[in-house]
């Protein structure tokens, strides 16, 4: 987790990618270039990781650092000075969750919350009200949860009309694990790199696509690449 403790202080956007997000990446060209340009973007899958050995990438990360990672050593590092973070999407139902946790749990950090409109695009006025509240929180510590590629790429297309001076990351999932709404796998289960097959087992219906179909379009993706 070097490279995390590595990341500097001030203004910050960090990504997560997984073979999902590889994925779809290679059909919107604003969710690659997302990617691509933000400050920092972290391998959140062991298949990433053995895709960049596989490659022989220029830069290849040494450990798949799960989104939850980067969240758990976030707040550690803020809680031990105290602050202001802010979580921004999911409903108001998740959020009211999360700030009941972060009482219990981080009672140093003062929470702030808000949930976007829930619908495939937001209007200019539904962003404008969103960069007025986060530029108003002026947070220590900034989470961006909608699901990618729509939190990444709304990151990117606003991040200078953010007037911030701190870390940001686009966590997605990261908020129902945190709630309490959505079970994360047990421990055995990520240390064997098999999240995801606990939950294609848990949520057959919902992640049949995107594992079985994704996962081997992940495999075929990385063959091209190689050729």
């Amino acid at each position: 987790m070097s490279e995390l403790a590595s990341i500097p202080e001030g203004k910050t956007l960090i990504n997560t990618i997984n073979a999902h997000s590889y994925n779809v990446a290679q059909t919107d060209d604003l969710f690659a270039e997302a990617l691509l340009k933000g400050d920092y973007l972290i391998p959140d899958g062991a298949s990433i990781v053995g895709a960049c050995r596989f490659l022989k990438a220029a830069s290849r990360p040494s450990e798949r650092i799960a989104g939850w990672d980067l969240f758990h050593m976030e707040m550690e590092r803020l809680a031990s000075r105290g602050g202001k973070v802010m979580f921004m999407g999911s409903s108001e139902a998740v959020l009211a969750k999360i700030r009941e946790r972060l009482a219990s749990e981080y009672p140093n950090l003062e929470p702030v919350t808000y949930s976007p409109p829930y619908k495939p695009e937001f209007s200019e006025e539904d962003n404008a009200a969103i960069i007025a509240a986060i530029n108003a929180a002026d947070p220590d510590l900034l989470w961006i949860g909608m699901t990618a590629p729509k939190q990444e790429k709304w990151a990117y297309s606003h991040w200078k009309e953010l007037d911030i001076n701190c870390h940001c990351g686009t966590v997605g999932a990261v908020f129902d694990f945190y709630a309490g709404t959505v079970k994360r796998a047990p421990l055995w289960w990520q240390e064997h790199s098999l999240e995801w097959l606990y939950r294609l087992i848990r949520e057959p219906g919902r992640m049949w696509k995107r594992y079985l179909v994704g996962n081997t379009k992940f495999i075929w993706n990385i063959l091209k690449e190689s050729l």
